[in-house]
């Protein structure tokens, strides 16, 4: 598909957001390729866009046409206006996450790069893990698997992985729970012995899930050995 025309000067972000949106609705099938192929359109269309009309672009499309998969990915495919985002942004940009999967999809796609980038401080990512709601909380931990996940990025980060772990050890939400699992798992390859070593901290407080998932994991390198194996969690 041919890149369409870079956008002029005083492109509105309004306009624009309009225009994506309704692309992405007249798709005849709502698959994901489809729809990242309209995304990658806009981001080659955009490449040499202000920052702020990116993040404006963004905040359209997540607050008036609820495209928040789109959303966060114009941002993250685009440098410039993902070195912008700070802790205001990035809460901003978390404001209505409600399921595991738009926990996870933010979490993966912003919080974590930008806390693996420095471009937010840990004591963010504690305060959610403190969080009364249980997204946020499994915000917190879906944030370490960029700093540990090769394909995202990540080089691996025992302490800060740790960290927060510890904080939501006894926490037995499901939804908790399963992400503290995903979490742990993510950091075995770096430091097996570290996630044994918690475990055996945790053992009377950890939910039966995390304890099997995890043990599984460093004893057969699978979460669940008698499963077909399926990322994340």
């Amino acid at each position: 598909m041919a890149d369409r025309r870079e956008p002029a000067a005083d492109a509105s972000p309004i306009a624009l957001a309009a225009e994506i949106d309704a692309r992405l609705r007249a798709l005849p099938d709502q698959n994901t390729p489809d729809r990242r192929a309209i995304r990658r359109e806009y981001s080659r269309m955009l490449r040499n866009a202000d920052p702020s009309l990116i993040l404006d672009v963004a905040r359209e499309l997540y607050n008036r046409y609820d495209q928040q998969g789109i959303a966060r990915e114009l941002i993250l495919y685009h440098k410039k206006a993902f070195r912008c985002l700070g802790e205001t942004e990035i809460e901003e940009f978390g404001r209505g996450i409600n399921s595991w999967w738009t926990v996870d999809g933010f979490a993966r796609d912003l919080a974590g790069r930008a806390w693996r980038e420095g471009q937010v401080p840990d004591a963010l990512i504690h305060r959610w893990a403190h969080s009364p709601d249980r997204w946020w909380r499994r915000a917190a931990l879906v944030s370490t698997v960029p700093l540990n996940v090769k394909a995202e990025g990540g080089t691996g980060d025992v302490p800060r992985t740790l960290e927060v772990c510890r904080i939501l050890a006894a926490d037995h939400d499901d939804m908790v729970a399963k992400a503290l699992s995903w979490a742990l798992r993510e950091l075995v390859r770096y430091d097996a012995g570290a996630v044994r070593a918690f475990l055996a901290e945790h053992e009377h407080a950890l939910a039966a899930r995390v304890k099997r998932e995890v043990t599984n994991k460093l004893t057969t390198g699978l979460k669940n050995p008698h499963k077909r194996e399926a990322g994340g969690a």
